[in-house]
Order: C-alpha cells, then structure tokens, then sequence
C-alpha cells in the first residue's frame, strides 16, 4: 500500500497527544501536555492556533462539551476541568471542575481519555514522579457520566493509554502502556458496562530484544485498530479478531504518541508525536497520513447537559 505521511505547518508539541476530530468545525483538537497547551488545526486554513490554559501545568486531553461550542472537559493534573476557549485566542480559562481523581496521590497524573459512542467519559491516570515510570502500576481507569459517580473501571494501571470504541463489535480497546499489550473487553452501549478482558495485541512478540510500548489508539469502520508505539515510529494497524498485523503506518520520529481520523471524508490518519529525552528533529510534529483506504470516526462531544 502506497501511503503519504505529510507534516502539519507550525504542528510542534514536546507532548503532543489526544487528536480528537470535531466534525461540525472541521478541525482537530489536540494538546501539548505537559505546558498546559490546547491545539486546533483548522482543516480549510490549513492552520494550528494554539493556547495555554491559564494557571495549569498540564493539559492531558481535551473533548469538545456537547451544546457549549467554546466549553472543553480538559485533563489538568487529577481534576477533569470545564475549560472556556473560543478556538482562537491565546489564552484559556479554567471555568469549573467536573471531578478529581486520586485527589491524595500527588506524584499521579491522568492521562488519555476518550468520551464512548453515547459521550460518556473514559480516561485514566499515571505515575509521573521520581523514578522509571515504565515500571509503575499507581494509576487507574474510570468511566464517568454527569450526576453519577466516578467509577474505578480498572485498578493497578501502569500507563493509562489508548481507549477505542467499537459499537458494531461491542468492543472496547485499551492499552496500559506498562503491560506492553492491547486488551479487548465486551463493551455495552446502553450502559457504559465493561467485562471479560482478553488480551489481542501483545506487542513483546513484535521486538522481544526490548520493549515496544502501546501508547494511544484508534479503530476505523472495519473495526481495524490503529496503535501508536511510543518508541517504535509506528502506527501497527491491527485485526484486533485476529490479532494480526495488516500494515506498519512508519512515521519520521521515534515516539508516536496517538492517532484519530478526521478530515472531510474521515480517511485522514492523523498522528501526534512527543519530543522526550533529547529526540532528533522532528520529534513533536503533528502529521497526516493520507492513502490509507480506510475511514474511521469523528470524535463525540462529551454530554454534560441533558
């Protein structure tokens, strides 16, 4: 398969993650983690604006709030935030908590999340202290919809990474970075209910010399996963059925952070990339990948408001 990746103008990230693709703006969200930043790459300009939430350190996520075109749940620190961002301008506010996790665990972080088909929350937390975060297993999964509680879907994670959901399989993907594999649970729609962990993709079969870590994901309409390695300049697509490799995506740096699909015809691969532990240039470009005949899904706003 001949496909095209190409580098998005002005993209740069040190940690850039969560690509999220709002359809009804025709542009993709994503951030740079670790200095609060908030991204939009305007498809038809062709343009990244770019900002930083006042007052935070980190900005983990970001899901556009279902109704509220200038609200966005965002990931700062333990604390899941309402954040108010007209798409544009430099600077963003924090306008008011939705709910803290781990509230005593001061060296954990979240980390990815995603909002499932009926835009209910899914994310996580980590270890980000002192030490070999590779070797940790401090963070959580939770799953969280308005006027209910947080609930604790998954405990002892290591890295809380790459969250799919497959309505038509009734799936749900998820990868802890730490356990160097993609775990598929039988997923129910009408509830968020998840069960029966399996184990489809294990990637120390890929490079038993060392390991290749999972990081975020995305699944396209033929229900193939696409997992981004952090250190190994690759997005695998998956038969998460089989658990067969059907194509290496390579990327032109090292530590591939996450992918989602977007553009007008939703069959634009988009990938974030981080620029960790001294990487060569151009570690931290945002890219698209393009000729990979296949289409995925927008992202769902996350419904706060009945």
């Amino acid at each position: 398969m001949s496909y095209k990746v190409e580098a998005l103008p002005d993209s740069y990230a040190q940690l850039g993650e969560g690509p999220h693709w709002d359809e009804a703006r025709q542009s993709l969200y994503f951030v740079d983690l670790e200095s609060a930043g908030i991204n939009r790459y305007d498809f038809k300009q062709n343009k990244i604006y770019k900002a930083k939430i006042e007052g935070e350190k980190w900005a983990t996520f970001i899901l556009p709030i279902e109704g509220k075109p200038q609200q966005f749940a965002v990931g700062c620190t333990r604390r899941v935030v309402v954040v108010e961002w007209d798409s544009c301008s430099p600077v963003a506010k924090v306008k008011c908590t939705l709910f803290e996790v781990q509230a005593d665990a001061k060296d954990n972080r979240l980390n990815d999340a995603k909002t499932d088909p009926e835009g209910r929350f899914f994310g996580g937390t980590m270890f980000d202290g002192k030490g070999d975060i590779f070797t940790q297993f401090k963070g959580q999964l939770y799953s969280w919809q308005p006027g209910g509680p947080v609930n604790v879907v998954r405990d002892q994670v290591g890295i809380s990474n790459g969250l799919a959901f497959d309505a038509k399989a009734k799936k749900f993907y998820y990868a802890d970075t730490n356990n160097l594999e993609v775990v598929a649970y039988d997923y129910d729609q009408s509830t968020g209910a998840i069960c029966k962990p399996k184990v489809i993709f294990d990637m120390r079969c890929i490079r038993p010399e060392g390991p290749l870590f999972p990081d975020g994901m995305t699944i396209d309409t033929d229900g193939n996963i696409y997992v981004a390695t952090f250190n190994g300049g690759t997005v695998f697509k998956v038969d998460p059925r089989s658990g067969k490799i059907l194509l290496e995506i390579k990327i032109p740096t090292n530590q591939i952070t996450s992918a989602a699909f977007g553009g007008p015809n939703l069959d634009i691969l988009y990938v974030t990339t981080a620029d960790k532990y001294d990487q060569p240039k151009p570690a931290g470009t945002t890219y698209q990948v393009t000729g990979l005949c296949a289409k995925g899904y927008p992202g769902v706003n996350l419904k706060l408001y009945k």
